[in-house]
């Protein structure tokens, strides 16, 4: 059951948006197992699979050994095990798929969201493109009926819901006359008020909106640190277009920052979005407020889950937001007209986290049918 495990977590997060369905094996696995250990096990391999890219990450992000990423690799499984394990019940029945579907909440939502990577419920928008929040309740009673003796009914309708969406697989589209720009400045980016890669980006914006476009996302970090100055810089090089860019950008105060998206035009630049859940340890880090320092970016949660821009509603989703579940969740509730996910994903050379983030990220898109605009730096 464990080298199943791992099976399942590798092969459904491994980048393919189309791979997703198989994370609803997971279930069945928790739920089958004979014995509480067995099934803690199981649900740290089934995560340590899914997350594989993370000590890697650490590593290039941190310039360190590796074993400082595979110790947060295994505390955040950990996490994820110990739900499940605690959760997990001997007896079948509708008692054990009740269980199930709490530590499902429970690794969806903060405290536990917050490593709430890997969860099979992002596959509705692979099995079930289209049908909003009918198909999240529908891909909700397949996994709960996965945990039960009648898991085959349920496997046979996932995998034939799945065949169909193969057969048929769009990806999602972009907003008319919107673009997303991906960039290759690798750890530079934002790291400095660097004028020569504003006006690099300013050029690479000027060069769209020639080609039609009047929205322009750039990536996170895109603006670097944020300043009535840098604003300046932005708005001049808009000056005699009607371009809008959104992109991102860290705003600085006394307590520390906002991994942020900012919206600039010709003729006004301002803040569009806080981070609702910043890459903990690495960016957010509440022990230094908590011991009178500073430093640390601010997670927001529930705060600001859609804005306006360009006269439509955007669900804003910033890199690490896209490997969870209720960032995006929470937008949807307010009905947006488009997703913008965006990313400064130089870090994940090497692994397949970016690749997991783009899938994520569209699988949501398509459940919901709205179109997607996406920008990542690597």
């Amino acid at each position: 059951m464990v080298v199943a495990a791992v099976m399942v977590g590798a092969l459904a997060w491994s980048g393919h948006v189309l791979a997703l369905p198989l994370a609803c094996v997971f279930p069945t696995l928790w739920a089958f197992a004979p014995s509480r250990l067995i099934s803690a096990a199981m649900s740290a391999a089934y995560f340590l699979a899914a997350s594989r890219g993370l000590p890697q990450g650490v590593v290039n992000f941190y310039g360190t050994d590796r074993g400082v990423g595979i110790a947060l690799w295994i505390g955040a499984a950990a996490i994820f095990a110990l739900v499940h394990a605690v959760l997990w019940q001997r007896r079948p029945g509708r008692e054990r798929a009740l269980w199930f579907g709490l530590g499902a909440v429970l690794m969806s939502v903060p405290p536990f969201g917050v490593v709430g990577w890997a969860q099979p419920i992002t596959a509705a928008g692979v099995l079930f493109p289209g049908w909003g929040w009918w198909g999240m309740a529908t891909t909700a009673a397949v996994l709960l009926t996965m945990t039960t003796t009648k898991w085959p009914v349920a496997a046979i309708v996932a995998a034939s819901f799945w065949a169909w969406s193969a057969a048929h697989w769009t990806l999602p589209s972009q907003p008319d006359r919107w673009v997303g720009l991906d960039t290759e400045f690798g750890s530079a980016l934002g790291r400095a008020p660097d004028l020569d890669q504003s006006q690099a980006l300013l050029q690479r914006v000027r060069e769209a909106g020639a080609a039609g476009a009047r929205v322009v996302v750039l990536p996170e970090s895109a603006a670097g640190l944020w300043t009535p100055t840098m604003g300046g810089v932005w708005m001049e090089g808009l000056r005699g277009t009607d371009i809008t860019v959104i992109g991102g950008a860290a705003i600085v105060d006394r307590e520390g920052y906002d991994n942020a998206m900012v919206e600039i035009s010709a003729s006004r630049a301002r803040r569009l979005y806080g981070e609702r859940m910043p890459v903990p340890v690495s960016m957010w880090q509440p022990w230094l407020a908590w011991t009178g320092q500073g430093g640390s970016a601010r997670a927001s949660f529930f705060g600001n889950p859609v804005v306006e821009s360009a006269g439509r509603r955007v669900a804003p989703l910033i890199c690490y937001e896209q490997l969870l579940v209720w960032p995006v969740l929470q937008s949807m509730l307010h009905s947006p007209d488009v997703l913008v996910a965006i990313g400064n994903d130089w870090w994940t050379a090497g692994t397949g986290v970016l690749a997991i983030q783009r899938a994520s990220t569209q699988a949501w898109a398509r459940l919901f049918g709205l179109p997607l605009v996406l920008s990542f730096n690597t």
